[in-house]
């Protein structure tokens, strides 16, 4: 069974991604709506809440997991596979596919992600070690208010100011590098000229799934949702992208 952890509502595009290359795996997915969102908190809370969600997706049966929350990868310290008895193949983040997408790619490329993400400065680490640097801009309030179901005028306004102090025709890429970003993707759209091409980290690692955890992986399609808290956004989204799943979720008291 593939475990799959996220703040909330976002990694749900990673699971979707996952779901179309690897149709029959069983999945254990946590959202962890009632520390959400995870962007502002320091590294130490990141790494707490991570050692949390690994335990929870490790005790109920995932063997392989999916970190598919790009603010809380700076915090999966190889310690951690240690003391869960994971492997490096069993546990996939968001940053390695992604930057790895770009190899030998002379794309200009910008990031925008929550300010934990662009604090930890892991993508601009993982991409000078393949020869290349990237401009990153932080969206602090965009996650939260994607989670919690915010008007989509609000969301529009928070995504429209975040870029008006760059030149979007100054790149070639803009790399999502949080995975609630996604779920308004139309809005990006509606905010940046089409030159400009959207990267959603969720189909590397989608990819990188299919190439790590199959064939051991074929099972029964099962889907299993856990959330630390219950939300009317979140059901409506797993309605809305899996709507011929049959799914359970769970609220843990």
């Amino acid at each position: 069974m593939i475990g799959i952890f996220d703040s909330g509502s976002g990694g749900l595009t990673v699971l979707k991604a996952i779901r179309d290359v690897l149709p029959s795996c069983d999945v254990l997915y946590f959202g962890d709506i009632k520390n959400a969102p995870y962007g502002p908190k320091s590294r130490e809370e990141l790494a707490n809440l991570t050692i949390d969600a690994i335990k929870l997706l490790h005790e109920r049966g995932a063997r392989n997991i999916v970190s598919a929350c790009n603010s809380v990868s700076a915090s999966l310290a190889v310690s951690l596979l240690d003391a869960f008895d994971i492997t490096p193949a069993q546990l996939i983040e968001m940053v390695g596919p992604t930057v790895a997408a770009f190899k030998g790619s002379d794309a200009r490329i910008l990031l925008c992600a929550t300010e934990a993400t662009i604090q930890s400065a892991i993508y601009q680490s993982a991409f000078r070690m393949i020869g290349k640097n990237i401009t990153t801009l932080a969206i602090p309030e965009l996650a939260g208010a994607i989670e919690f179901g915010a008007p989509e005028e609000q969301l529009q306004k928070i995504i429209t100011e975040a870029f008006a102090g760059l030149n979007p025709n100054d790149f070639d890429i803009l790399i999502l590098g949080c995975t609630h970003y996604p779920l308004v993707l139309d809005l990006f759209k509606k905010s940046l000229p089409e030159s400009l091409a959207l990267f959603d980290p969720a189909l590397a690692v989608a990819e990188r799934a299919q190439k790590q955890f199959w064939p051991q992986e074929a099972g029964n399609s099962k889907t299993h949702f856990v959330i630390s808290k219950d939300s009317v956004q979140f059901r409506n989204l797993v309605a809305k992208l899996f709507p011929d799943t049959q799914a359970t979720i769970e609220v843990l008291q």
